[in-house]
């Protein structure tokens, strides 16, 4: 076994972290990291708050027609309501099988992007919990240099999150193969 397989960040890690003292958010959007907000579907909807925070750019990682499923904001949403942003939408579905990961770079990209211009970004799902956090986590990761561990924690600190199993599985893998990078 490698070094990197034994020190390696495991599903069960991760969810000590997230489970530890768990309850529903208090509030339905948090500052996680400067300039990078997760929230709920209804925040996202709020226009008036999204112009209070400044917030112009937006990840719903929730994307889809579905409305049990899904969160139909878009680029048409925002624009019929005079309210102008850069949008990315993620056709995340909240089941452990879904592979997040396929969706981590472009993710992780649009929020640099996001920040590089001075902006702040809205990162939601439905909930606020799963899908978004994943997200974030998987960008202070891989644009930030944190471990899993250490971005768990840091969201997990300012936001009640509770990405599903799989979701942290994705993480731990991205985990070990960005370890790999950092040690060539």
């Amino acid at each position: 076994m490698r070094i990197s397989e034994r020190n390696s960040t495991n599903v069960d890690d991760l969810r000590d972290i997230v489970r530890d003292h768990w309850s529903r958010p208090r509030n339905p959007f948090d500052e996680v990291y400067p300039g990078i907000f997760i929230g709920d579907a209804r925040t996202a909807k709020d226009v008036m708050v999204l112009k209070m925070k400044r917030i112009a750019f937006i990840v719903n990682a929730a994307f889809g027609p579905d409305p049990v499923i899904s969160v139909d904001t878009n680029d048409a949403f925002y624009s019929s309501r005079g309210y102008p942003c850069e949008f990315l939408g993620v056709p995340a579905v909240d089941l452990e099988v879904f592979k997040l990961h396929y969706f981590f770079k472009i993710g992780a990209d649009f929020i640099e992007a996001a920040l590089r211009n001075n902006g702040k970004v809205l990162v939601h799902c439905r909930e606020g919990i799963s899908r978004s956090a994943t997200l974030v986590i998987a960008y202070l990761m891989m644009k930030k240099g944190m471990t899993a561990k250490e971005a768990v924690r840091l969201v997990r600190n300012k936001r009640q999150i509770y990405p599903n199993d799989g979701f942290l599985g994705q993480l731990c893998d991205l985990d070990l193969r960005l370890r790999g990078q950092r040690r060539l």
